[in-house]
């Protein structure tokens, strides 16, 4: 068989901080506040509205682990509700160059998410709900960058 998928959007999320638990049993836990952002593919569009985040946590190994809830406002004002866990494993070394401002090829490292839908079961983008979906990231300067293909 062959896993199949189609090209659904890119995302922009804008990060303005992020409060820091702390070393816990899981891991280093912060939770990152998004202030805002815009997605736009083929069959939607709109902007990511602020007040959401992620719930990020560093493993052990160094290993990040997200942990993301996101609302979505479409162009025609229908509201999504995107929730999704994601990988990134990034070395130490990039992850200073990124910190220092500079724009490092994503093919240098491993970012990966898998979003969930969730919407008005009768509205134009109800078709949300009954897909599965990856995304492959890029960690830019103000927050990260994704794009997202449904799997068919």
């Amino acid at each position: 068989m062959e896993l199949r998928s189609e090209f659904l959007y890119r995302a922009h999320i804008e990060v303005e901080g992020f409060y820091e638990v702390g070393d816990t049993f899981r891991g280093h836990r912060n939770i990152v506040r998004v202030k805002g952002g815009w997605f736009e593919g083929p069959r939607l569009k709109g902007e990511v509205l602020a007040g959401t985040g992620d719930w990020f946590l560093t493993r052990p190994g160094g290993v990040g682990e997200g942990d993301v809830r996101d609302t979505y406002r479409t162009h025609d004002g229908h509201i999504i509700y995107v929730s999704y866990r994601g990988i990134i494993n990034i070395d130490a070394h990039t992850w200073a160059r990124l910190r220092n401002g500079e724009d490092v090829d994503p093919s240098e490292y491993y970012f990966r998410g898998q979003p969930m839908y969730e919407t008005a079961v009768d509205g134009p983008y109800s078709w949300l709900n009954e897909i599965m979906a990856v995304a492959v990231g890029n960690q830019g300067q103000s927050g990260p960058t994704y794009d997202v293909y449904q799997i068919l």
